[in-house]
């Protein structure tokens, strides 16, 4: 409407001092003027606009970690099985234990490796019975290579109760107790590492929830980020050992600013991954879960932390 104006009294103006036809002349040039300047303004807001990626995995859920602003959604609160992005509470309830000792010791017992036996895709850190590990070393050897013998151990070490089973049962009622106290409403464990009974569920956003829990921990932020590591341990023989675990995290060192946080996969589970990453000072935490393949999941991750950070 400015620009009208502006350009009627400018050809009044010419009119008196040159005639119609100059007037004319005057009038075209900033009608063509405004159309340019609002094409330029259309293109600036295109160019800072963030396409929201598409991702193969069912379900997903990105936020802010430092403010806890919701980044992206897919599904976030459909519960689904975790498979081993279980493990995130089973060390999350043990650093929680008052006056936790990392260094303590455990007995690896023959029950922990009959275990992975019998549940033959049980992923392992492959203790060997009769050695003693530090619950520190146990919680590398659970967040690294997964292994489902040392979240037995960790269950068993911090569960209560006079027999193996009590404890274990009495470790998988503080992870869902935990859960509770966080206000994860669509989450459930009926086991220490996700290898379910039919009851292990979670979701996007509930599990994101949790993994930013659990970062709020020293040890945990320690761990996660650790690409491999080479642990000392004690053997039956009173001799040593050098256990060397390496992440299953597929970002760590193809993703710049990974932090964590860990893997999961199973045959109701396919294949899931928890995520962080941190750039300029700010901390993009997330979930997928039930992505088609490894290599699709930590597609998927890079696609939501790359749009996280543009968000």
């Amino acid at each position: 409407m400015r620009t009208s104006v502006k350009s009627i009294r400018f050809a009044s103006a010419v009119a008196v001092t040159a005639g119609a036809v100059m007037a004319a002349g005057a009038v075209t040039v900033p009608a063509q003027a405004a159309p340019a300047q609002s094409s330029v303004a259309g293109a600036a807001t295109a160019k800072t606009a963030v396409a929201v990626p598409s991702i193969t995995a069912k379900g997903g859920f990105v936020m802010n970690n430092g403010t806890g602003k919701t980044l992206y959604t897919k599904a976030a609160d459909t519960r689904r099985s975790t498979g081993s992005t279980t493990k995130i509470m089973t060390a999350r309830v043990v650093l929680a234990q008052p006056n936790l000792n990392l260094d303590a010791k455990v007995t690896v017992q023959k029950a922990y490796s009959d275990y992975i036996v019998a549940n033959n895709y049980a992923s392992s850190a492959r203790l060997i019975v009769g050695d003693k590990v530090t619950v520190r070393q146990l919680l590398y050897g659970l967040m690294l290579p997964s292994g489902c013998d040392a979240a037995y151990a960790l269950a068993d070490k911090f569960g209560t109760g006079s027999t193996r089973a009590a404890r274990v049962k009495s470790f998988i009622g503080k992870m869902n107790a935990t859960a509770k106290s966080l206000g994860l409403k669509n989450t459930h464990f009926d086991s220490f590492d996700g290898i379910g009974r039919g009851n292990n569920y979670s979701t996007p956003r509930d599990l994101t929830k949790l993994a930013s829990s659990a970062m709020k921990y020293s040890t945990f932020r320690t761990i996660v980020k650790t690409k491999s590591t080479k642990q000392k341990v004690t053997t039956k023989n009173g001799g040593y050992r050098y256990m060397e675990w390496k992440n299953t995290n597929p970002l760590l060192g193809s993703y710049s600013g990974a932090t964590g946080v860990k893997t999961g996969s199973g045959p109701e589970s396919k294949y899931c991954l928890v995520f962080s990453a941190t750039r300029n000072g700010k901390t993009v935490i997330g979930t997928v879960l039930t992505s088609t393949s490894a290599t699709s999941r930590a597609s998927d991750a890079k696609k939501l932390l790359d749009y996280g950070f543009k968000k």
